[in-house]
């Protein structure tokens, strides 16, 4: 079974771009935000940022119990993983992340329309202009595919060069 991690900063695509991949590849989607909500995996609530700490090594352990939960009950050809924060698999669980990047004030205007604070835009445009998610799935060894995601994405392109990387038929 085939794991892709979709990581990036919030508001890049990174959900929307799942769902493609997930309609094309019949990959499902554990989508990390709503795992985290419903296992009530949060150990503090930043009152600042307005949103939840979470340890990520018991993230980690509990994200694989799902795929492992997934792969017995589903028995599907791969698992899609879809959070910014899922990059910090291990990378032997993970056989491609893509990192989905987009123009500062595309992601302005996602975030805004969000109702995030000024600060947590702030902070998420810092991320986006410093590759944070990018260079820390890097640091993970991870192999890794960008894709940019301010324009349409052309998924006749996209879906071969993840069949390719993937080794899928």
């Amino acid at each position: 079974m085939k794991i892709i991690c979709i990581t990036g900063t919030p508001g890049t695509g990174k959900t929307t771009f799942a769902k493609n991949i997930s309609d094309k590849l019949g990959f499902p989607v554990l989508d990390v935000k709503r795992f985290i909500e419903e296992k009530k995996l949060s150990d503090a609530y930043d009152r600042k940022m307005k949103c939840y700490v979470v340890d990520i090594k018991k993230l980690n352990k509990e994200i694989i119990n799902e795929i492992n939960n997934i792969k017995k009950s589903q028995n599907p050809s791969g698992v899609i993983v879809d959070s910014h924060l899922s990059h910090y698999l291990p990378m032997g669980y993970v056989d491609l992340c893509i990192v989905t990047k987009c123009n500062l004030k595309v992601i302005e205007k996602r975030l805004k329309k969000r109702k995030y604070s000024q600060a947590k835009i702030k902070d998420n445009l810092e991320c986006e202009i410093f590759n944070v998610c990018l260079e820390e799935a890097r640091e993970k060894k991870h192999t890794i595919l960008v894709i940019e995601t301010t324009k349409a994405i052309n998924m006749s392109k996209v879906i071969p060069n993840i069949k390719k990387t993937l080794k899928l038929k």
